[in-house]
């Protein structure tokens, strides 16, 4: 059983996480990561089924900070918004400096002359890890339950 202060903790850092994200403070994003991390959106077929294949893939927080760069200064792209909904966490396992982590998500996108719809439903499946600094992500898997993305993903889930 995980006690109190390290489960708000966690809480925080996924609203941390989510309002970084649905502000577009693009340079506090890769800040949530260890420097030798993973980031990977990945459907949900492909992982339950153990296959590698990813929507997207990056292996440190340099490839987080090379995607910012893309974002900023070579994709081109409809704006658009992001509103993220990240639920309860559930530690699924932990030791003194590590977490295994479960939490549902749900991220809406709005353009600014349409509606809003709904971008990526899924989990996020995360290890974090203490760190001087506060708790960091080593790994965060975004599953995502449809078989189906939209035609581009450009901003991080």
């Amino acid at each position: 059983m995980v006690d109190f202060a390290t489960f708000q903790a966690v809480v925080e850092l996924n609203a941390a996480y989510a309002a970084a994200l649905d502000a577009q403070q693009w340079d506090a994003w890769p800040e949530f990561f260890l420097d030798e991390c993973v980031y990977r959106i990945q459907p949900r077929e492909n992982f339950d089924m153990g296959l590698p294949l990813a929507t997207l893939s990056f292996e440190s927080k340099g490839m987080l900070r090379d995607r910012i760069y893309g974002i900023r200064d070579t994709l081109f792209h409809d704006p658009y918004y992001q509103r993220h909904v990240i639920g309860l966490p559930s530690i699924r396992a932990q030791d003194v400096d590590t977490l295994h982590v479960e939490a549902n998500y749900a991220v809406f996108r709005t353009k600014p002359d349409q509606l809003t719809d709904i971008l990526s439903v899924g989990r996020y499946l995360d290890i974090v890890k203490r760190t001087d600094d506060g708790w960091k992500f080593a790994s965060r898997q975004c599953i995502f339950d449809s078989e189906m993305i939209p035609n581009s993903l450009i901003y991080p889930i």
